[in-house]
């Protein structure tokens, strides 16, 4: 031991002060003892803490605590190594005078025993914790000397950075961010589309009465409807002062009409309606008098079926009476793409001023159901534009928060409002930095991106705490006495201390989400890599940019100036008087309440038996937890399209996506032109299995070119197209004939004008390929009261049409495809990105803690409470009713990112701080870092906690599954890491903390000194001990720790 006279100042870990910072100690037992002598606490200034007497004595409750350990001896209550047992009992002969009151300083950095005896894990460990603290030092004592060197330096990289934004490239395309890109779904939409460009697109109305189940096949309603489909095709609508009608812009097709009328462009136009039997001609169905038996020349009752809801029919199947009568209009696609948007304002024009206009109009006795082309980016972009304001009051929200946590709530002495306005500098400064570099980089930028700025307020604000929380922890007294050079040193010391911390928890962060923009979906690939490039500047900023704001900030308090108005100095209270750094009523309530409730042996069986509860409850729902296409889920509520869909379900039920099985090869269709016309035969009985394809009764789900050709050469011949010879099959007998009287029949003037856009022809005006048009049945389900498509039923619906397809032999070179298939893909992978991100994101959160903290049992420890939390963050997703898909994937992996910040700062604090026993460690633990966490988590929270009031369900989702990961997340950190670490957690850094207060410890001592009195019969140390439990101040701390370390050990 040193000798009584000679005092050391406290050893430093800043690799700056070496010689005249160290002390002589002698080495423990290798069980966590540091013999340090305990009786070279220098004396200082009464700065005003509560102590036992007024002459810096201690209290009679306190002398009666010291005399039991004085009296304690090996075969009084502990069992010790002989080799250790006198040195120990040295150790504690404590004496009243020796606990004069010491200033309020951080704990002393402690070698918890010397390098050259611990092996292993624990001296890589020290090496690691020696060589980021080091590192840290350096930096914070730059920061600090030149302040505002760095905040210029700072603002500069990243405006610089901040540049590259020029270079950023956005797409809004559904099937560029949320599909696989390569996939068969992929190759079969392009080798169709080389066919059949895109051609048209759709607007729709469903007209039903406002009189509850009637009849709208009177004449009555159908001059009504007559009257609005005139509106839409007289309409105008004027673009780049250019006037146009529907006639103008529909996609050319023959057989809209019933019969040819050359005067009547709309005959020329592709439209779907009933209103054919009329010619569309308001003044034929005035003159009709037997509206009924004209509707019943509409074709077949499955034709009527295909665009009349809830048609009923009498025995002889004749059209008796319906509840709605659907109007499709079909306009040439004028598409270009644009910065990654698909626009085409020429039809978007006649949408928007004629077609929805005249729909959306008030009529007597209709009601209407409308779908446009334009609608789901009118209604889903602008919930989407218009909930952005929520971004702004998050922001508002926590920098309220922030300047009500980071010091006093109200401006005066010790207040931080203004660090809480750099705070948020600091992440609006990473996030254009790292948008910028991102842009460089050439990664997309898609309307998922825009939660982004929810994730860095969540990271920057925990770093922040933690850095605030270590520059009040630094401090040795009033900042009156702390000239430059000590408040260069402190700021120093303070980032050496938070450092470590925020680079575990960004390093983890980031490599997190990096792992995850490895993903198939483009969407969510290229959001992780955004997320992972501002983590990198939200980590070196706060390092620096933060740093020096806070030394400002401390410079701004020590001349006693005002808050947010620095240049003004205020006057000072009486009662404003600065006694030095102290605990904050959050921290004094993890020490005095928190800690010893959940470390009590109660505490810790109830904790482990509630936590193991809800991870199986997680463990249930992450079981039953669906993949859902729940497109529907991002249309607004109020929104006319859900209104269309619910009407759609209601009366067109069996109405499904569109399938084209395309024939490729003139020759073999051809040849093959038997098996084709009769291709019904092999659909049919598919409907309730897979592939779930409708049975094809009708010209709505079966449209084929080559049964209709061959009905009408068996019941008209070829007369009328090429009159070309028909064998003893009835078809033309060789393959030149075949194909000049099939392109007779199928043009737009001809016989089956209906079919021309079934066939695809080569530069010599030679068919090369055709389809067959088909429709699968609707594939929908309740789930939780919603009605959603089943994507389990659509994958196997794909896939068994692919294999149908590729099972027909004898009619190759075919293939499938349906618009659906592109998400169909996505639906296919998705389950499996969830699980491969997030299982690879926890395991490289597992090495990066490992490599940062360099201990095993902690980097497993950590691991498992985030892998635990994920788990059941998954499983309240299924209470929820949130299903996997593509917003729940990209929050999962944010989950990750966020949950693990919780307990990696709790994980590496465990390491930093000494103690007797594990209780005493995680209790100090709490109290000095329990607070920040809660505070970054509660933040956290209190910003996405705005997105609930959204209707978005971007937004809404983004904010259920933020507050599971906040509120889950941090009980893990704060409830069950603690618990399970004073349970089995490893030793600590050679350089750990002594203890500040030693309330608890005393506690502790008197409990563990009451069960070994019981075991051993000697229960008279009770009245002594019961003395022991008054509060000791924490002036006294470094001398009755050693004390009751080496009564414990």
């Amino acid at each position: 031991m040193t000798d009584e006279g000679n005092t050391p100042p406290p050893v430093a870990r800043d690799g700056a002060e070496t010689a005249e910072n160290t002390t002589d100690e002698k080495a423990g037992d290798g069980n966590g003892l540091a013999s340090i002598d305990v009786l070279n606490s220098p004396p200082a200034e009464k700065k005003g803490l509560d102590t036992a007497s007024d002459d810096g004595d201690i209290s009679d409750s306190d002398q009666s605590f010291l005399d039991h350990l004085n009296s304690s001896s090996p075969e009084e209550g502990h069992t010790q190594d002989e080799t250790h047992s006198e040195e120990n009992r040295e150790m504690v002969k404590i004496q009243p005078d020796e606990f004069e009151e010491q200033p309020s300083a951080p704990a002393t950095m402690a070698p918890v025993d010397p390098p050259e005896k611990r092996g292993g894990c624990e001296a890589v460990g020290d090496k690691v914790d020696e060589s980021i603290h080091s590192f840290f030092y350096k930096i914070g004592h730059f920061c600090s000397f030149r302040p505002k060197t760095t905040i210029a330096i700072s603002m500069g990289v990243a405006i610089l950075c901040a540049m590259g934004m020029a270079k950023l490239t956005t797409e809004n395309r559904p099937e560029k961010l949320w599909v696989p890109q390569n996939t068969q779904g992929e190759q079969e939409q392009d080798q169709y589309l080389s066919y059949f460009p895109p051609t048209s697109r759709f607007q729709n109305v469903i007209v039903t009465a406002k009189k509850s189940n009637a009849n709208v096949l009177t004449k009555g309603y159908l001059l009504d409807v007559m009257k609005m489909h005139d509106s839409i095709e007289t309409g105008v609508s004027e673009h780049d002062e250019e006037k146009y009608t529907f006639t103008d812009l529909c996609t050319s097709a023959g057989g809209s009409c019933a019969t040819q009328d050359p005067g009547n462009a709309v005959c020329t136009c592709l439209l779907a309606s009933v209103l054919k039997v009329w010619n569309y001609d308001l003044a034929k169905l005035e003159a009709d008098n037997d509206v009924m038996a004209t509707l019943n020349t509409y074709g077949t009752r499955e034709d009527l079926e295909g665009v009349l809801g809830a048609a009923a029919f009498d025995s002889s199947n004749r059209l008796v009476s319906a509840e709605a009568i659907s109007i499709s209009y079909f306009l040439d696609d004028r598409a270009v793409v644009e910065d990654g948007n698909e626009i085409d304002p020429v039809n978007e024009a006649w949408e928007e001023s004629v077609f929805l206009k005249t729909v959306q109009g008030d009529f007597e006795k209709l009601n209407t159901a409308y779908l446009s082309s334009r609608s789901f980016s009118d209604e889903f972009g602008g919930e989407i534009s218009g909930d952005l304001v929520y971004v702004q009051v998050s922001y508002f929200i926590a920098l309220i928060f922030l300047g009500a946590t980071l010091g006093k709530r109200i401006c005066g002495r010790g207040s931080r409002w203004a660090m809480s306005l750099s705070t948020l500098v600091l992440i609006g400064l990473a996030t254009v930095a790292g948008f910028g570099v991102a842009s460089l980089a050439g990664f997309l930028y898609g309307p998922v991106h825009s939660i982004l700025p929810f994730v860095l307020l969540g990271i920057g604000v925990d770093d922040a705490f933690v850095i605030a929380n270590a520059f009040d922890r630094e401090r040795e007294g009033p900042r009156e006495s702390e000239d430059d050079e000590a408040l260069v040193k402190r700021g120093a010391r303070a980032l050496a201390r938070a450092g470590a911390s925020i680079t575990v928890t960004s390093l983890t962060d980031l490599v997190a989400f990096a792992i995850s923009s490895t993903s198939a979906l483009p969407a969510l690939a290229s959001f992780c890599a955004f997320a992972s490039i501002n983590i990198f500047f939200l980590w070196a900023l706060a390092a620096t940019f933060f740093t020096s704001t806070m030394v400002i900030d401390e410079k701004r308090q020590r001349a006693n100036r005002r808050d947010m108005l620095c240049c003004l100095t205020r006057k000072q209270s009486p009662d404003e008087e600065d006694t030095g750094s102290q605990e904050g009523r959050m921290s004094t309530y993890f020490r005095n309440f928190h800690a010893p409730k959940i470390l009590s042996k109660t505490g810790k069986a109830v904790t482990l038996v509630c936590f193991a509860g809800i991870f199986g409850f997680g463990l249930y729902g992450l079981v039953n937890l669906p993949v859902e296409d729940s497109a529907r889920n991002f249309i607004p509520q109020d929104s006319y399209i859900n209104t269309f869909s619910a009407t759609t379900d209601e009366y067109f039920p069996s109405s499904g996506d569109s399938l084209y099985i395309t024939f490729e090869n003139g020759r073999s269709i051809f040849n093959n032109r038997v098996s084709l016309a009769a291709l019904d035969t092999r659909l049919t009985g598919l409907s309730d299995k897979p592939p779930y394809i409708a049975e094809p009764n009708s010209e709505s789900t079966y449209k084929n070119v080559m049964a209709s050709f061959k009905d009408y050469l068996d019941t008209i011949g070829s007369g009328l197209v090429g009159n070309v010879t028909l064998g003893e099959d009835g078809w033309p007998t060789n393959y030149d004939d075949f194909m000049a009287s099939l392109k007779i029949y199928a043009s737009f003037f001809g016989p089956g004008r209906a079919y021309a856009g079934t066939l695809s022809y080569d530069d010599n005006a030679d068919i090369q390929a055709y389809y067959v048009k088909l429709e699968y049945v609707r594939l929908t389900k309740e789930f939780r009261g919603e009605t959603l498509d089943d994507a389990s039923r659509q994958i196997e619906a794909m896939d068994a049409t692919r294999e149908m397809v590729e099972s027909w032999d004898n009619l190759h070179p075919a293939f499938p495809f349906s618009d659906k298939f592109i998400a169909i893909e996505g639906f296919k992978i998705i389950g499996y990105e969830l699980y491969r991100n997030v299982g690879l994101a926890i395991l490289c959160v597992g090495a990066i803690v490992l490599l940062t903290v360099a201990n095993i049992r902690t980097a497993i420890l950590i691991t498992l409470n985030v892998g635990l939390c994920i788990v059941e963050i998954l499983g309240f997703m299924y209470v929820f009713g949130i299903v996997i898909d593509s917003i729940s994937v990209t929050n999962v992996v944010l989950a990750v990112g966020l949950s693990v910040d919780y307990s990696a700062h709790i994980g590496h604090c465990f390491m930093m701080k000494g103690g007797a026993t594990k209780d005493i460690r995680a209790t100090e633990t709490l109290a000095d870092m329990g607070a920040s966490v809660l505070n970054g988590a509660l933040s956290t929270f209190l910003a996405v906690a705005v997105l609930l009031f959204s209707t978005s369900y971007v937004f809404k989702t983004l904010a259920i599954q933020f507050a599971l990961t906040v509120g889950l997340g941090v009980v893990h950190g704060l409830v069950l890491l603690p618990v399970v670490l004073s349970l089995c957690g490893p030793e600590p850094f050679a350089s750990a903390e002594r203890p500040h207060n030693v309330k608890f410890i005393t506690i502790m001592a008197k409990e563990n000194a009451l069960n070994e009195s019981s075991d051993s019969g000697t229960a008279s140390k009770d009245s002594s001990l019961e003395e022991a439990t008054t509060t000791i101040p924490d002036e006294s701390c470094n001398s009755l720790t050693a004390a009751t370390d080496a009564l414990m050990i």
